[in-house]
């Protein structure tokens, strides 16, 4: 399966003073915390004169604060993505399934999308105990170090896929983590011909996850449906046997209505 392409849109039907201001606020991570104007004109592209007047309309609006001299996000930026999970039609319509699947299984389960290079939790439901795992929704992470990533992935067809992989950048967080490209590819196919996907201790010492592909009535692909749990209470054939028939059984009732 080949990546959705969007419908062509002409450049005269663009906003360009909202482009650069998402590039603005995109330009702050965990790196970079607090921005100069100076810091952050070259990281979204734009003049150091335009970075001070749109950091300042930040502040204006409640999305960032100042000292006077460097420049943060404020909580009110979750709203953005707050309005996805409301309005979006995917996170409402996966909830009761992952829920039964969360009760059957005892464990946390969630469903993700694969935005860019990142994976994007966008639905979770949690077990009825006190200690949890997993990730949240919203969180973003690398897609290579996530069995959600590799389960998306593994139905991109072979040019997709290695256009992607061609523009990842494979960082390293554990000892586990896969950082060569070539046998990210492998596990890519090997995930595809297994219709699932196990990813080991990759971005999280002691975390295990098992995911699978997450696809509508017409096959394509919407997402991933998967659970992670600590590595010493599943084994990988463990998983295999007590927990995909859960995941399968959910994805396989979701794709009629998705």
């Amino acid at each position: 399966m080949s990546t959705p392409e969007r419908p062509p849109i002409d450049r005269k039907d663009l906003i360009e003073g909202l482009s650069k201001g998402l590039r603005v606020i995109e330009a702050f991570d965990d790196e970079h915390v607090r921005l100069t104007p100076s810091e952050l004109a070259p990281r979204a592209g734009i003049t150091r004169t335009a970075a001070r007047r749109f950091l300042l309309t930040l502040v204006h609006d409640g999305y960032a604060d100042s000292d006077g001299k460097h420049f943060w996000l404020t909580p009110r930026v979750l709203r953005l993505g707050q309005s996805y999970l409301q309005a979006a039609r995917m996170p409402r319509l996966v909830q009761p399934f992952i829920q039964r699947a969360s009760l059957q299984s005892g464990e946390t389960v969630n469903v993700s999308v694969l935005d860019g290079h990142e994976v994007v939790y966008i639905a979770r439901s949690n077990p009825p105990r006190f200690v949890t795992i997993g990730y949240h929704v919203g969180v973003r992470v690398p897609a290579h170090v996530v069995t959600p990533g590799v389960a998306i992935l593994s139905t991109f067809d072979d040019d997709a896929l290695a256009q992607w992989v061609a523009g990842h950048g494979f960082g390293s967080f554990t000892a586990h983590t896969v950082v060569d490209p070539q046998r990210f590819v492998d596990n890519v196919h090997q995930a595809r011909s297994l219709g699932y996907w196990i990813t080991d201790q990759q971005l999280d010492l002691g975390l295990r996850g098992i995911a699978m592909p997450l696809k509508d009535r017409k096959g394509e692909c919407k997402g991933a449906i998967g659970t992670t749990v600590q590595s010493q209470s599943y084994t990988p054939d463990e998983m295999v046997d007590k927990l995909l028939p859960l995941l399968r059984e959910a994805a396989q009732a979701l794709r009629a209505i998705l």
